[in-house]
């Protein structure tokens, strides 16, 4: 029987590739499904021979190259494209824990990693080590090194190494970590890692054995052997309780065991040294020690049931070092009459190490296994610098709301509101067009009648009214889908007891987010009807000025301004007219001005793609890099830097409209203070003004309108995607109920039967009713090896993102 221990594989299903990359490339790229059937077919048959489960050394390069694919489909997908990876507990010996299911690439190449160093573990285990080329082969298998007879081998101390250092941090930010499969946290991984090295340090141990080399140098390997299996056994101890509990019941004694082995075939060798050095004293404490050590490694593994391999190496060595100590302690009695001196007063046997854990190079360089020509996705865009092409839309967009188009709007906006404060232009109209209309009124009104602004309202508050029931629907449609799932899940409860969480627990943060819509909709409800009693007190006055122009002239008064007597003032109040017709033109210009900006710079914003600039940066880079959309911050500052010029072009336009409202408040002051009291005059400048400001309500009731058909025309595509969430979320949950209730009704047909036949019920965690109960095939059956069995049912699921 074997002395060493080998990792298991971790077991998988079979996943739908085809279906998930399919879907992921239609729907998250610009690309075509069809222009990539070649990659995602060759990525289905790598999976096939790639994961792990066969003990065949020709699976190495299999698993390497699929390791290095991986690398480079991580470069161009993220790990979650919505394709779902299973794998069971490398150390599950029953089917009573189900596989753990994430939908996360990373999630399968740690595994595969992990089933590398198992089959290197398990090539190593199966060599003969009794002779000296069995011994090389073993000791290759466990660590790399130049000098071994076959290169292409790697070890899995290197490979558990590698997972340990590049993969599975990686895989920790995209899994919560109640979720993280037991069998690969960091503890865990590095306890198996040094296991190897102590399994191949023994190696080299036997070799110097063999080879008789001098016992000082034995004994300094075989403290380092001892060294080695105490670091794995704490480390094994300091990974998570489940960890521990999975791992075969021989597996701690056997550490254990072997570390007091060791410790004492150690003392054993340096007590023959003390022997030869005449150091008799010295020799009977070192066989003092090495006696206590064996005894207690042979009593562990013996109590333990650890291999029978182990247990005769230690009773022999424990049978060596008592007939040495019991000829040492007769010579001493009898001829030498050394003191024998206490344990602290030996000196402590120096460890040499001849192993150490080296990255196989297939993994450091993944395009030395397979070459630049075959790479899966070679030619796709990676999904860093398709996620660096978004980040900067969605940058682009939000600079051109926030820093150009809502600044412009509110310096009109603010230009407006201070004209209407001082009753300009009005004031100045009626004062040079005594009888008549304005042609600015006149213009207005007509941009009116051409848009048939209140019939235009009156569509666009039924439109705005329909969109918010229909958004509201939705979302009522979603909670609908999460409260019939909560009555099945109920009802399954009266029937049966299910090991997870209710209903009301699960589907919190789908609740949340309820919430959180219905709260934003009933916003936008209060801000719906505030615009639509602002039209009801406006609707009037807007009506008015769809009129015909005799019409409307008819609703404006007209003044006549008799200047006879009054030269000196009529004078000052045409000058301050005149200064005021020219600071309302040159304010007319800086609107014209900021317009023109605001166009151009949409302008811009419509035809710029950053696309080719990402796709030049992309190709810059190391090819394979996994991309992330941080590398790409550089291109997009510079791209962003274009809307500089606009956003500088309107602080200097709003710097002049300041000064000229300053200039126009001071002017109309004086205008003011000129004139005349004449009722005639105040009669035409309050009606000019009372459609002017019809004209200013019915533009802002459009836009406001214009906002809320876009508000809710949003809305309806985030809610529908948010009712498909719940709606794959609950069929998750009932799928899971249903396989439930079949487990169960399973198991009481077999407990009925079992009964009828008055046979001892067999327990549930036995292997064959266990397959029954979770339908998946014990893990030493060959059914593991087909892939097309069904996906199992999940234990843990990524979250949607």
């Amino acid at each position: 029987m074997p002395n060493h221990l080998s990792i298991p594989f971790k077991k998988t299903y079979s996943c739908p590739i085809p279906t998930a990359a399919r879907d992921y490339i239609r729907n998250h790229t610009e690309d075509h499904p069809d222009a990539y059937i070649r990659d995602i077919n060759q990525w289905k048959s790598l999976r096939d021979v790639g994961t792990g489960g066969v003990l065949h050394a020709d699976r190495v390069n299999s698993a390497l190259n699929y390791h290095a694919q991986l690398v480079f489909i991580l470069a161009k997908l993220p790990s979650d494209i919505n394709l779902e990876f299973s794998y069971a507990h490398a150390f599950s010996s029953s089917l009573s824990t189900l596989p753990v299911t994430l939908r996360s690439i990373e999630f399968e190449r740690t595994s595969v990693l992990f089933n590398i160093a198992a089959l290197y573990s398990q090539l190593a285990a199966s060599e003969d080590r009794s002779s000296q080329d069995g011994l090389k082969r073993a000791s290759a298998y466990y660590q790399a090194n130049d000098n071994y007879l076959m290169l292409h081998l790697k070890n899995a101390a290197g490979v558990l190494a590698f997972l340990s250092t590049s993969a599975l941090p990686k895989l920790g930010p995209l899994v919560d970590p109640e979720n993280t499969p037991s069998d690969l946290t960091e503890d865990f991984v590095k306890s198996l890692e040094w296991l190897m090295l102590a399994q191949a340090q023994e190696c080299v141990w036997q070799r110097a054995v063999t080879d008789h080399y001098k016992n000082g140098l034995i004994a300094k390997l075989a403290a380092k052997v001892s060294s080695l299996y105490s670091t794995s056994l704490l480390s094994i101890r300091l990974a998570a309780a489940d960890s521990r509990d999975a791992l075969p019941s021989n597996w701690i004694p056997h550490l254990d065991t072997k570390q007091h082995h060791f410790n004492a075939a150690s003392q054993f060798r340096k007590s023959i040294d003390e022997l030869e050095a005449s150091r008799y004293g010295d020799e009977i404490q070192r066989l003092m020690i090495a006696e206590a050590d064996a005894k207690k490694g042979f009593n562990i593994g013996k109590r333990a049931g650890v291999a029978q391999a182990v247990l005769e190496d230690v009773k022999s060595l424990l049978d060596a070092v008592q007939k040495n100590l019991a000829r040492a302690e007769r010579d001493n009695d009898l001829i030498y009459h050394q003191n024998v001196p206490a344990p602290s007063g030996i000196l402590a046997i120096q460890e040499v190490s001849m192993v150490q854990s080296i990255i196989p190079p297939g993994l450091q360089d993944p395009k030395s296994v397979i070459g630049n020509d075959n790479i899966i996705f070679g030619e796709m865009l990676g999904w860093g610098a398709r996620e660096a092409i978004n980040i900067y839309n969605d940058n682009k967009g939000n600079l051109l709301q926030e820093k150009i188009l809502e600044p412009a709007q509110n310096f009109n906006d603010e230009a407006d509101k201070m004209l209407q404060s001082l009753n300009l232009p009005s004031s100045l109209e009626a004062l040079e067009r005594p009888v008549g209309l304005p042609p600015s009124l006149l213009k207005k009104a007509e941009e009116i009648r051409l848009e048939q602004g209140p019939t235009k309202i009156d569509v666009y508050i039924d439109d705005v009214q329909r969109l918010s029931r229909h958004v509201l629907a939705i979302l009522d449609e979603a909670m609908d889908i999460l409260d019939s799932e909560a009555s099945e899940d109920e009802a399954a409860r009266r029937e049966m007891q299910m090991n997870r969480p209710p209903s009301h627990e699960a589907n919190q943060e789908l609740v949340m987010k309820q919430q959180r819509y219905r709260s934003i909709l009933t916003q936008a409800a209060e801000s719906d009807e505030l615009v639509r009693r602002k039209w009801e007190e406006w609707e009037d006055q807007i009506t008015e000025l769809t009129r015909d122009e005799d019409e409307l002239e008819a609703l404006v008064p007209s003044s006549t301004v008799s200047m006879a007597g009054k030269a000196v003032s009529t004078s000052q109040t045409q000058i301050h007219a005149r200064t005021l017709r020219g600071l309302l033109e040159s304010l007319d210009d800086i609107r014209r001005t900021r317009d023109d900006l605001v166009v151009r710079a949409q302008r811009r914003a419509e035809s710029d793609d950053i696309r080719s600039k990402v796709l030049t940066a992309a190709a810059r880079l190391e090819h394979g890099t996994e991309m992330s959309a941080a590398m790409f911050e550089d291109v997009s500052d510079n791209e962003l830097a274009k809307y500089d010029k606009f956003i500088q072009g309107l602080t200097e336009g709003r710097k002049k409209q300041v000064e000229i409202i300053a200039s126009i408040k001071s002017t109309n002051d004086a205008f003011i203070q000129s004139r005349k009291e004449d009722p005639a005059v105040k009669d035409r400048e309050h009606a000019l003004q009372f459609l002017d400001f019809a004209y200013s309500h019915y533009r802002e009731i459009i836009r406001n309108l214009d906002e809320g058909l876009k508000f809710y025309n949003d809305m309806a595509g985030i809610l529908t995607n948010f009712k498909e969430a719940c709606k794959i979320w609950s069929s998750a949950r009932s799928r899971e109920t249903r396989l439930l209730h079949r487990n169960m009704a399973s198991l009481s047909i077999r407990d009925n039967a079992s009964d009828e036949s008055h046979e001892v019920p067999a327990s549930p965690l036995r292997t064959g009713a266990r397959k029954q109960i979770a339908s998946i095939p014990t893990l030493s059956s060959a059914d593991w090896e087909s892939q097309e069995l069904a996906p199992p049912p999940t234990k843990q699921m990524v979250k949607h993102r």
